[in-house]
């Protein structure tokens, strides 16, 4: 898959998380865009003790890249505080906006994203070190050495 592959899937994802059901509707990822944003506007003017502080933990760079993307996707300054880790993202945003369209989306581009990577990673070791980058077979372990005290 290719950089215009993932990102085609990206914004099918997208697509279907914000209502879009039908490919030739040019204008519906924008227009889906708007409604999310809408919706998250809503949530929070409805009432400013329904929006929380998450905190995201994320597994590694590329997962944090696309949770910050999304997220300022929708209007949402992503932060951490002082001596927090690189891998850790804030928000506040409404528990409603985080269950039912920020974390399935992310969930599911991360997965595709995910794949991406590791086929690219396979292909390049693959082409400029060593055609076999299969796993490390499995052995037993030796049995233990003897253990004597003086």
């Amino acid at each position: 898959m290719d950089e215009i592959e993932l990102i085609r899937k990206l914004k099918l994802i997208e697509a279907l998380h914000q209502g879009s059901t039908t490919a030739g509707e040019k204008m519906a990822a924008s227009e889906a865009i708007r409604r999310i944003q809408d919706r998250l506007n809503e949530s929070q003017a409805e009432s400013r003790e329904r929006v929380v502080e998450y905190k995201f933990g994320m597994s590694d760079e590329w997962n944090r890249k696309l949770f910050k993307a999304l997220l300022r996707r929708y209007g949402v300054e992503p932060y951490r505080y002082e001596r927090q880790r690189h891998t850790t993202v804030m928000a506040k945003v409404s528990k409603r906006f985080v269950d039912d369209e920020l974390w399935p989306q992310y969930l599911e581009m991360s997965k595709v994203l995910e794949t991406y990577l590791t086929h690219a990673t396979d292909r390049i070791i693959s082409e400029a070190v060593h055609k076999d980058n299969s796993e490390a077979k499995v052995v037993a372990e030796p049995d233990q050495l003897p253990f004597f005290e003086n």
